[in-house]
């Protein structure tokens, strides 16, 4: 595939859009020029990002920082199933209407950005089918004593960062939250029950035994204590991600097909999907992704071992939260390589700089991806394509 240009000419970040069951329903993409006096084509982005959301596929959501672009995108034709964030200044100005009408006529869903100035043209206003309204302005409007006023339409809530300043968003309608608070879901799961799940108590001891290449008979005995998790590893193993010519049938045909160092790796994924907490489905989600963006970013100068540890690395973590105990405790029961667990245990060696960047990708600043990306001298031309790749990747395994 040959990378658009201006992949090179923008930065990257992401984050999800969670309804109130906590299931992530489409993924912001916020697009960063790099150069504000560079023309950016709207062409080649769509291009990109279609790539990843084709027409027939998964949501998202085009939050684009460039006046410019949005203003060629305003004029574009996106697919029905790429929603368009129009900040209220644009919203309010008389000389967009015909865009936006255009737009949401043709099957575009369009997201009201922040609060506006002055009232939107009239017949704007039906064109929008949810605002993006931050927290800080939602409690402002209440302390006027304005809670109970009623929206011509729904609500998207931005800057949540606790589980009950999410549950109150709920409450006073929003449609849904962007982004999610993960450290305060991670703290609520750990003060519920204690220890580990039964099903990732399965998994960790599949690692081992995996890890210590056992026959295949006893993998299956081990397996058969969760017959749900049998049907997940198969149904990811099964999935377009996987790229395999042949349906897995069984355990133990996936053993043979993947060999044990593929067969590890995907019971990492499984891990990290494995909890039944409502509130930590968002942050199993985000380890996946993470697992795949880490994968990505070394796909071109890694070598099959670097990929596989890259991809453990990340899935792996957010796993010292998910299961309560520190990574100097966890991996002695989770066999890692040297380098994940320099990265995951102490916060250092090769890998802790991809850390660095993936996190500043999910957070969406600007100014630490360029950071990130100038330490690790990696273009973002690279990056971004890395990006597009696992996010493409992480819809695939939905």
């Amino acid at each position: 595939m040959t990378t658009p240009s201006i992949l090179g000419q923008v930065a990257l970040g992401y984050s999800p859009m969670i309804d109130r069951n906590r299931a992530v329903i489409a993924t912001r993409l916020t697009v960063f020029p790099l150069r504000p006096d560079v023309k950016l084509d709207v062409s080649q982005l769509l291009e990109a990002v279609g790539e990843v959301w084709p027409a027939s596929g998964a949501a998202a959501s085009l939050n684009i920082l460039s006046e410019g672009l949005l203003q060629d995108l305003l004029h574009a034709q996106p697919a029905s199933n790429l929603m368009v964030e129009v900040p209220s200044f644009i919203a309010v100005d008389e000389a967009n209407v015909p865009a936006l009408q255009t737009l949401h006529a043709n099957g575009s869903v369009l997201l009201l950005k922040g609060r506006p100035s002055r009232p939107l043209p009239r017949e704007v206003l039906p064109c929008f089918k949810h605002s993006i309204i931050e927290l800080e302005d939602d409690r402002r409007t209440a302390a006027l004593g304005a809670e109970g006023v009623t929206r011509t339409i729904t609500h998207v809530q931005a800057g949540v960062r606790t589980l009950v300043e999410l549950d109150e968003s709920f409450k006073r309608g929003a449609f849904a939250v962007l982004g999610w608070p993960m450290e305060d879901a991670i703290v609520h799961v750990a003060n519920g029950k204690a220890g580990a799940q039964a099903d990732m108590q399965v998994i960790l001891e599949l690692i081992n035994r995996v890890d210590k290449a056992e026959e295949i008979d006893k993998l299956e005995n081990t397996l058969r204590r969760d017959p749900t998790l049998a049907f997940k590893l198969m149904r990811y193993i099964n999935s377009p991600a996987f790229g395999l010519s042949v349906e897995i049938s069984s355990f133990r045909h996936a053993i043979m097909m993947l060999g044990y160092n593929r067969l590890k790796r995907w019971l990492a994924l499984l891990l990290a999907t494995a909890g039944k907490d409502v509130n930590m489905k968002p942050v199993m989600f985000a380890a996946v992704r993470r697992g795949l963006l880490m994968e990505e970013l070394v796909r071109s100068a890694g070598d099959e071992e670097m990929r596989n540890e890259m991809f453990i690395c990340g899935v792996f973590s957010l796993l010292d939260r998910m299961m309560r105990q520190p990574f100097s405790d966890l991996l002695k029961t989770i066999p890692v390589p040297e380098r994940v667990y320099q990265a995951l245990a102490e916060g250092t060696g090769p890998y802790q700089p991809y850390f660095d960047l993936v996190r500043a990708i999910e957070a969406e600043s600007l100014f630490d991806v360029r950071e990130a990306a100038d330490k690790l001298m990696i273009g973002m031309a690279e990056i971004n394509h890395a990006v597009l790749h696992a996010l493409g990747a992480a819809n695939q395994l939905e």
